[in-house]
């Protein structure tokens, strides 16, 4: 006989031994299993370091710009090599100039130069050399730009004239003096500065004889070149004979020397013909004549008999004299001036 809800105790009774087999089954299990190692630590997260300040450039410094130019003196012929120079202070080392040069209808040349600074640290200087085979007028110009050591600046520009090495007779200009600075700086007699006159062009003759070319008054570049290279330099026969006379027959040169043994001036002069030869020899002058004789002979001295030093109307560009040295009526009352009674005279 059931009574009544037994049933139902029962399975409540198993249910509820079923769970605490479940529970303490798990709480076995559970107390078996492996510990579970803890997550690693998370690594530190870099800290980037600050970026550096950058200090302040430096401030450009204030300099005074020269510009000159090397190898111009006394002017420059058509092809010559010549320097710009330039040099700023106080000095800025490592500083760059920016030099142009302008040739007179060519291209404008534009070149930059490092400056470095001198021996004694005072300025810095930069050296450009150039070269045009062209003729006119050079402008040369140069500055400092923004970005250098040295604040900006610019300098005086400087022209340099390129002369053509060839002249005619009357013509004037830079050639002109370039030629007679090299034929004065040997002792030629030159004319009026700037100008190829007579005299100059007799000096280019003496110049010519002496330094064994063609005989004429042409100026053209080989004179130009000669001059330069050193040739038509006189050499004194006689240079401790002190302030005398030396006639050059062969080659047909007049030349005063000085106390020093150098050739003070040099002039064209014709010696005696063939037939009438000039007398050779040393001798002192015994007599002077102010004056033009019967003959034709101006401002004579004489050193010999009746051979003399004078001035005559025609000293051609070969042996013309009865024995005497003929020299231009031009330049007669300087050489008669410059003789002195007694004063020796070598001819040979």
């Amino acid at each position: 006989m059931i009574r009544p809800g037994g049933h139902r105790r029962r399975t409540l009774t198993a249910v509820g031994a079923g769970l605490l087999l479940s529970v303490g089954a798990a709480s076995g299990a559970s107390a078996q299993a492996p510990a579970v190692p803890a997550p690693p630590a998370p690594a530190p997260v870099p800290v980037p370091a600050p970026a550096p300040v950058p200090e302040p450039a430096p401030a450009p410094i204030p300099a005074k710009l020269r510009l000159s130019t090397q190898g111009t003196g006394g002017g420059v012929l058509k092809g010559d090599r010549w320097r710009a120079v330039v040099t700023i202070t106080p000095a800025v080392p490592g500083t760059k100039a920016t030099v142009t040069f302008k040739a007179k209808g060519g291209k404008t040349r534009t070149r930059t130069v490092t400056l470095r600074a001198s021996k004694n640290g005072k300025r810095a200087v930069g050296r450009l050399d150039y070269r045009n085979r062209g003729t006119g007028r050079v402008v040369v110009r140069a500055r400092i730009r923004k970005g250098q050591p040295a604040a900006p600046v610019r300098a005086k520009s400087v022209a340099v004239n390129q002369a053509t090495p060839s002249l005619s007779p009357g013509e004037r200009g830079p050639a002109v003096r370039i030629l007679q600075s090299l034929l004065r700086k040997k002792g030629y007699v030159i004319g009026k500065p700037g100008t190829f006159d007579a005299r100059t062009q007799r000096a280019v003759i003496a110049f010519r004889k002496v330094a064994g070319m063609q005989w004429s008054s042409v100026a053209n570049e080989a004179v130009f070149r000669a001059a330069r290279a050193g040739k038509g330099t006189f050499r004194v026969r006689f240079p401790k004979h002190g302030r005398h006379v030396e006639g050059d027959i062969g080659r047909q040169v007049l030349v005063l020397v000085g106390a020093n043994g150098k050739p003070e001036r040099i002039y064209h002069t014709s010696p005696g013909a063939g037939a009438t030869p000039t007398i050779r020899g040393s001798y002192r002058v015994y007599m002077r004549d102010p004056g033009t004789n019967a003959k034709g002979m101006y401002k004579s001295s004489y050193f010999i008999r009746g051979y003399a030093i004078h001035g005559y109307p025609s000293v051609p560009l070969y042996n013309a004299s009865h024995g005497c040295f003929r020299v231009p009526m031009a330049d007669a009352v300087s050489i008669y001036n410059w003789i002195s009674m007694g004063m020796r005279v070598d001819t040979y």
